[in-house]
């Protein structure tokens, strides 16, 4: 096994490896940055973390609107931007090549501003006039019908339709809008930590002080039903809803009125009442309490006595004589009925307001051909403590879910269609399971609550969690919370398992409004309340059940599934486009982006959901060019042999999801590549798999190539095999070549070496023949110089007195000619007598004899002695050597040539010192 692969040791695999994986998602987004990507299906892969990503890069960059295939992701900014609704982007949306869309609040401002071009003054008043209306409206609607949640500050507790009607000339000419569910039972009880609707805020804070003596609203009171009146929120403006208000045709009486009902609703939640010891009298209100039902009966044009006898005694009619019998009611039933009265004046009120702005806005039939829907639905929900309002707007979701998945896979299929791909979704999860246990016939969740709405009983809530627990045992969505010591079911959703308690749930269906609350009402006189309650007797409500009909009771779940069903006729009718709102963090920071709180988000919108219905599809589209670009090498797989001037491979040798691309008139690199995918899957099996296995499914269109993650890992690790092979046949390249450039090198360096050690040697060489001629010139002047000096200053010694030399020593004729060579060069006979060995001591004399040029005579006559012989008795004329003589000279470039030998015990010293003693002799 390879220990380095280019470079690189085993420890380094970790790193590779993640470059791999940032190249491949480098390119499979198209070399784009994430923030980039306008759309989430052009993510590649799609998958949660590539999602999550997206997002997080696009809010980073303050790009806070995704699109999602037919769904718009919008993000919270949590910070004014004002240039990102501004009129010029508007218009530069209007004038988008692919259609744009926005949040519900600017989606209305945006059409009616785009839609508003009319050919005349008239028409352009008209259309100026519509389009104002529509933009009041939302104010007021989300006064009126939005609160502060646990997880949003301004969430809309009702669902809303807003229907934008237009000509032939595709010009606005009016809207409708159509509500659902509105959560009423907010007026009377809010959760911990969060609020009642928008509106009581406002006119608490934002009421004048003549407006508050008004309305009995003085500084700093508390009302029950006002909880956290403290916290401050940007949609506590009044001057806002009031304007809003006007512009829609409410006149500031009226508004008045409107305002001083809301603070009787105010004081009625501050009426408490004290059990009673005897159950034959009616409760009593607490003494605090007395002022509340007062102040609440005279802002609401009601008799004091009357009301507080309302909430006290139930009427009850019997037999068929209609007998009317008084009962007082127990406390808790006291509480009820006042929660009763103000939710019914509360949800008359929204009802009103509703139809005031659609007699405003609203346009005749025949003036409009077309329309355009907003729909704006509260989210699906899960709290501590879910009931029937968490059901229905779950319930809600699910429809809408099924209806955007059926929707998204319509749209994806025709992508295949368009590509001329022949597949469809058949593996992916449906929630029709959790609809059958919702709404399902002829037993679900749904009908149980009816039932029990139905019959005659008291309503236990132990009674219905088991009702519920064992006919609906069989399905898959249902789950069951042993641990909990309160009744409860749990349903499995599609974002999610939702656990809803039973207590209350049955009362909750059932809406009870008793009749005299009604007549109560209809005792007004308020104006207000007396356009809301008619006396009228053919105004029939649906609150007040006959006691003679036994037509079944109108449910809560029955008329908002009723409502559900006519807005999904609606939503089938038309083409849909999606926005889902994702909160980035729950603490409102803007360029803050928690990936968890996004997911779960993501999850409740059924965009998780998508994602893996993407998943069983085709989530990698790649373009031919880029699929080319990548994988062209992979042909380096394939085998030699070639049957065909155009494929390498007969079209039966080919898969059988392959024998479309031929038809497709793919190019020949493709098809290349694609004959290689036998070759690959092979590769890829195990031993133990059949030789014949299959590659995942793979599809290519027109101008794209569709794979799943399986076949794009496979398409990867062939391509990381060809990547090893290049990498293994640069690696032998590269290393002959460097080996021949070592060899070449090295020989090179010989070459040079054996260059420069020449020329060196030559260097020296010639410098030790100057040195040589130099010394040479220096002594043959010095050897004249010391001639002369010797000629001159020696006594007149004849050459003759030399020939005269004991002749009686018998020399051999190879003395004589040595003894001559060393009279020529008698400076060299001073070397050689200072040497021991190679000459007799008699030759040694000799020597000096000669270099001295003394006279022949006889041998007695002179005596001289030399180094070698004992000193003492010395007879001769010149002085012993005194000392030594130091000849200084220049530096020698020659090796060696500084380094001065020991001087030896024989040398000759004094040269110049036996010249001068003579000298001296001579002249005394």
């Amino acid at each position: 096994m390879l220990q380095q692969v280019n470079g690189h040791n085993p420890g380094s695999d970790g790193q590779a490896r993640e470059y791999l994986r940032e190249d491949l998602q480098e390119f499979l987004d198209g070399e784009v940055l994430l923030y980039q990507l306008d759309d989430l299906t052009r993510v590649n892969p799609v998958t949660l973390e590539t999602v999550l990503r997206c997002l997080q890069a696009r809010y980073m960059a303050d790009r806070f609107y995704t699109n999602a295939g037919c769904t718009l992701v919008a993000l919270n900014p949590f910070k004014p931007i004002p240039q990102l609704y501004s009129p010029e982007l508007m218009r530069e949306y209007h004038a988008a090549p692919q259609p744009q869309t926005w949040t519900s609040r600017c989606l209305m401002k945006f059409y009616a501003v785009v839609a508003a071009s009319p050919a005349s003054w008239e028409t352009h008043k008209i259309a100026e006039r519509i389009e104002q209306r529509i933009l009041n409206s939302n104010p007021v609607m989300e006064a009126f019908g939005n609160a502060c949640t646990l997880r949003n500050n301004n969430s809309s507790r009702f669902g809303k339709f807003i229907q934008l009607q237009l000509n032939r000339a595709q010009q606005m000419t009016g809207a409708a809008v159509q509500t659902y569910l509105l959560e009423k039972t907010r007026v009377a009880c809010q959760a911990s930590s969060e609020r009642n609707f928008h509106i009581f805020y406002q006119i608490c804070k934002g009421a004048s002080e003549d407006e508050r003596l008004q309305w009995h609203l003085p500084e700093g009171v508390a009302f029950s039903w006002l909880p956290n009146p403290e916290r401050s929120l940007e949609e506590d403006c009044f001057e806002v809803t009031r304007e809003a208000m006007l512009h829609l045709g409410i006149d500031t009486p009226t508004q008045n009125n409107i305002f001083k009902v809301l603070a009787g609703l105010l004081h009625l939640g501050n009426i408490q009442f004290a059990a009673s010891e005897d159950e034959a009298q009616p409760c009593q209100p607490m003494d605090d309490a007395k002022c509340s039902v007062r102040t609440a009966s005279l802002l609401l044009g009601l008799p004091e006595d009357v009301l507080l006898e309302t909430m006290q005694i139930r009427t009850i009619r019997a037999g068929r004589q209609q007998q009317v019998f008084r009962k007082p009611c127990p406390r808790a039933e006291c509480d009820t009925r006042r929660d009763c009265l103000a939710k019914l004046i509360y949800a008359r009120l929204f009802d009103w307001l509703v139809s005031v702005i659609n007699s405003s806005i609203c346009a005749d039939t025949d003036s409009w051909t077309t329309f355009i829907g907003l729909l704006d639905v509260y989210g699906f929900e899960s709290f501590p403590d879910n009931s029937l309002e968490q059901l229905c707007i779950n319930y809600a979701n699910e429809k809408l879910q099924q209806h955007f998945v059926a929707h998204y896979l319509r749209a994806q299929q025709e992508e295949y269609a368009v590509e001329g791909l022949e597949w469809s979704f058949v593996n992916y999860q449906d929630n029709q399971a959790c609809l059958d246990l919702i709404e399902g016939s002829p037993i679900s969740i749904c009908s149980l609550i009816n039932e029990e709405c139905r019959l005659n009983r008291p309503s236990s809530a132990a009674q219905l969690q088991t009702r519920i627990e064992t006919a609906l045992a069989g399905s898959p969505c249902l789950g069951h919370n042993k641990l909990s010591r309160e009744p409860s079911f749990i349903v499995v959703h599609y974002a999610g398992p939702v656990r809803y308690h039973t207590a209350g749930l049955v009362e909750k269906n059932k809406d009870p409004v008793p009749p005299e609350l009604t007549r109560l009402l209809q005792q007004s006189w308020d104006p207000l309340l007396m356009g809301l309650f008619p006396t009228n007797p053919k105004e029939k409500t649906q609150e007040e059940p006959s006691g003679q009909s036994r037509n079944p009771v109108l449910t809560v779940v029955s008329k908002f599934k009723a409502s559900l069903e006519q807005l999904l006729q609606v939503l089938h009718s038309t083409t849909p486009h999606y926005i889902r709102c994702i909160k980035p963090n729950s603490q409102g920071q803007a360029q803050t982006f928690v990936q968890e709180e996004v997911l779960s988000q993501l999850e409740a919108c059924g965009l998780v959901e998508t994602i893996h219905i993407s998943a069983a599809g085709f989530p990698i589209r790649i373009s031919h060019q880029n699929f080319v670009e990548r994988y062209k090498l992979l042909r380096r797989l394939r085998p030699h042999t070639s049957s065909g001037p155009h494929s390498p491979y007969p079209a039966k040798g080919l898969p059988e999801w392959c024998l479309h691309s031929e038809e497709a008139t793919l190019e020949p690199l493709i098809q290349d590549i694609l004959h290689t995918l036998p070759v690959l899957t092979q590769a890829a099996a195990t031993p133990g798999d059949s030789a014949e296995a299959m590659p995942a499914p793979m599809h290519c269109g027109r101008t794209k190539v569709f794979i799943t993650d399986s076949m794009l890992e496979l398409l990867e690790c062939g391509r990381a095999q060809v990547l090893e092979q290049c990498a293994r046949c640069i690696q032998g390249g590269w290393r002959r070549h460097r080996h021949r450039e070592e060899v070449r090198q090295q020989r090179a360096a010989m070459l040079i070496q054996a260059a420069i050690r020449s020329w060196l040697t030559r260097k020296h060489i010639q410098r030790l023949h100057a040195a040589a001629t130099v010394i040479k010139h220096a002594w043959q002047k010095w050897r004249i110089r010391m001639a002369y000096l010797a000629a001159k200053e020696l006594d007149g010694v004849e050459e003759k007195h030399f020939s005269q030399a004991p002749c009686s020593l018998s020399t051999s004729p190879l003395q004589t000619r040595f003894l001559e060579a060393i009279i020529r060069l008698w400076p060299l006979g001073l070397v050689l007598a200072n040497t021991a060995m190679g000459v007799s001591s008699f030759q040694r004399k000799l020597v000096v004899w000669a270099c001295l040029q003394l006279p022949r005579g006889s041998p007695s006559s002179y005596s001289v002695q030399t180094a070698q012989q004992d000193q003492a008795g010395v007879t001769s004329i010149r002085a012993l050597p005194q000392g030594s003589i130091k000849f200084h000279c220049r530096k020698s470039p020659l090796r060696y040539a500084d380094i001065c030998p020991e001087p030896s015990p024989y040398s000759v010293t004094g040269f110049n010192q036996i010249l001068l003693e003579r000298h001296r002799l001579i002249h005394m």
